[in-house]
């Protein structure tokens, strides 16, 4: 069947190699690398990012996998990126969950503990909206976190995304279903 509305996002767009994105401060998002599986490792291993995780890393070699999987679902607009500082590893973010069709993806970050409380979310994600919106042509970004997990809602609300609601039970973690916020903004706003 024909559709009535073309597609928002060009699948074409990811046809290319996963850009680096640049921010101020000495802070990039660069795609990640073999080289990087032993930070990723060592950050599954900490107490923060476990919790919010249904999955762990058991070895260096299963996070060289992850990586794989990362730059191969860069194919489909679900790129993920090392978060650097100053040359240093300070955290993840990506975009998942894309729908290029319909224009939305979703965004998700962590940051390694030495790097807390130096908005490395907040400067990471900025950038990475920016580029989403002003080079990719994505319409809606959406982030959704546990209620049970301050951190992100002020990361939500520090990069302008407004609360839209809770999903009951939506998210699943290693105690059970958490409900989940759901956050979002427009290319608009």
């Amino acid at each position: 069947m024909p559709e009535l509305m073309s597609t928002v996002v060009d699948p074409d767009t990811f046809a290319t190699d996963q850009p680096t994105l640049l921010s101020t401060g000495g802070l990039a998002l660069r795609p990640w690398s073999d080289h990087d599986a032993p930070t990723v490792f060592t950050a599954f291993q900490d107490p923060a990012i476990r919790q919010w995780h249904v999955r762990t890393a058991e070895s260096v070699d299963q996070v060289r996998q992850w990586i794989l999987s990362w730059r191969s679902a860069w194919s489909a607009g679900n790129g993920q990126w090392t978060v650097t500082s100053n040359g240093e590893v300070a955290g993840r973010i990506g975009l998942r969950h894309s729908d290029l069709s319909e224009g939305v993806t979703e965004l998700a970050y962590w940051t390694l503990p030495a790097w807390r409380g130096r908005a490395i979310a907040p400067r990471a994600a900025n950038t990475l909206i920016r580029w989403a919106f002003d080079d990719i042509g994505f319409d809606r970004i959406e982030l959704t976190h546990s209620v049970r997990n301050p951190a992100s809602c002020r990361v939500a609300a520090k990069c302008g995304f407004p609360l839209e609601g809770t999903l009951r039970g939506a998210g699943r973690h290693h105690d059970g279903r958490h409900d989940m916020h759901l956050h979002a903004r427009l290319r608009t706003d």
